[in-house]
């Protein structure tokens, strides 16, 4: 009997919507998948509470990343926030539970921990029968991912593995899959070609500088910075949606043909196929995309938390170096520029790290799975919170 397969994100940033969308179309693709619906958790929810999820995050990452760093580090004790959060989000999500409930999925994943959070109560309190999974969409693993009633969880390192099962999760409700990313990622691209399409001269280094889907950071500061370079490079500059930082660099360079200033794209794959230095945040998913791609990254302003603990990860691996100091970053790229055997390794790391099958491997363990669900006892959710550390 086919699956019914429910993919569930929540639109915090972009990178919970672009896992649970590479998800959707490897679910999509297969004969044993009857029906996939991939949903953003938010689009059930009231315009206030909406607006807290989403909004709030952008606002508080452009002005406060501080104060996003504090939080992620409060907050991270298994189960400190539960009872506050989960009554906050049954209070605003009833016509997403009455959607699950009709639907009446097989399969729910989840790459956000809102509707997880949901869903694990709905399993708990015996209101609905699905398989939970849990993608977790950055390298570290935070306590607002872990859920009492779940299925599996799906995490990106084998450190991150060796943290579950430390605090008591059992090794085989946990898979080593990497994040997902589109699987376009995958396909060869013609460097040459490609870079001749956008004007560019081939036989230069090409700088790949992203300011995310929103358009987020101190772009026109490096942009200033990089005119100072002494490598002769090129530059893709990515705007997102920020069309007013697009403008205003296409004015400010629209004398310089070491430039190309884009928007929103969707051929990041190729951008980031015919670049040889990605700089930018360390979010999961670009991350991922990254080093899939076997692109060395040079990390700036990542937002404290979550992308700190990326970066961590990053530069361990010798996939990438980070710039602290926005002022130092043409002394920076140009010391990697001029070391072509370290830019080399660092591809070869970043190849090495890379799990861009990460979709497909976790399509093939949940439909060939046949463990049941796993509901954690109030002693197995104390032990866990001891393991960490937590009182």
């Amino acid at each position: 009997m086919k699956k019914q397969v429910l993919i569930m994100s929540a639109s915090a940033g972009s990178g919970h919507i672009r896992a649970a969308a590479a998800l959707e179309k490897s679910f999509a693709a297969d004969s044993r998948v009857g029906e996939v619906i991939n949903n953003d958790a938010l689009q059930y929810t009231n315009k206030l509470f909406r607006d807290f999820y989403s909004k709030l995050y952008l606002s508080l990452a452009r002005s406060a990343p501080n104060f996003l760093g504090w939080w992620y580090k409060t907050s991270d004790e298994p189960w400190r926030t539960d009872r506050m959060r989960h009554l906050l989000d049954h209070l605003n999500t009833k016509p997403l539970v009455k959607f699950i409930r009709e639907f009446n999925p097989d399969i729910t994943v989840c790459t956000h921990f809102m509707p997880a959070g949901i869903i694990s109560h709905l399993i708990a309190t015996q209101q609905i029968q699905t398989h939970l999974s849990i993608v977790v969409t950055d390298y570290d693993f935070h306590a607002l991912w872990l859920s009492r009633s779940f299925h599996r969880y799906f995490v990106a390192l084998d450190e991150t593995q060796a943290y579950l099962e430390m605090l008591g999760i059992p090794q085989q409700r946990i898979t080593v899959s990497g994040i997902p990313i589109d699987p376009v990622f995958q396909r060869p691209v013609d460097r040459q070609s490609e870079q001749l399409k956008l004007g560019l001269d081939p036989e230069k280094p090409l700088l790949l500088l992203s300011a995310g889907a929103f358009g987020m950071g101190p772009t026109e500061f490096m942009v200033e910075r990089l005119l100072d370079l002494k490598t002769d490079v090129q530059t893709i500059v990515i705007c997102g949606h920020n069309n007013e930082l697009k403008n205003n660099l296409s004015d400010t360079l629209l004398a310089s043909p070491k430039f190309k200033i884009l928007g929103y794209t969707e051929e990041m794959h190729k951008l980031m196929k015919i670049s040889d230095i990605f700089i930018g945040k360390p979010g999961g998913i670009t991350a991922s995309e990254a080093v899939a791609c076997g692109l060395p990254m040079c990390i700036v302003a990542p937002i404290p938390g979550q992308e700190e603990r990326n970066s961590d990860h990053l530069l361990e691996e010798g996939i990438a170096i980070k710039c602290n100091d926005l002022t130092t970053l043409p002394f920076k790229l140009d010391s990697l520029l001029s070391n072509p055997p370290k830019l080399a390794m660092m591809k070869a790391n970043a190849l090495r790290f890379a799990k861009p099958n990460a979709s497909t491997t976790i399509l093939n363990t949940l439909l060939e799975d046949k463990l049941p669900s796993l509901s954690l006892t109030k002693k197995q959710r104390a032990d866990i919170a001891q393991k960490a550390g937590r009182e």
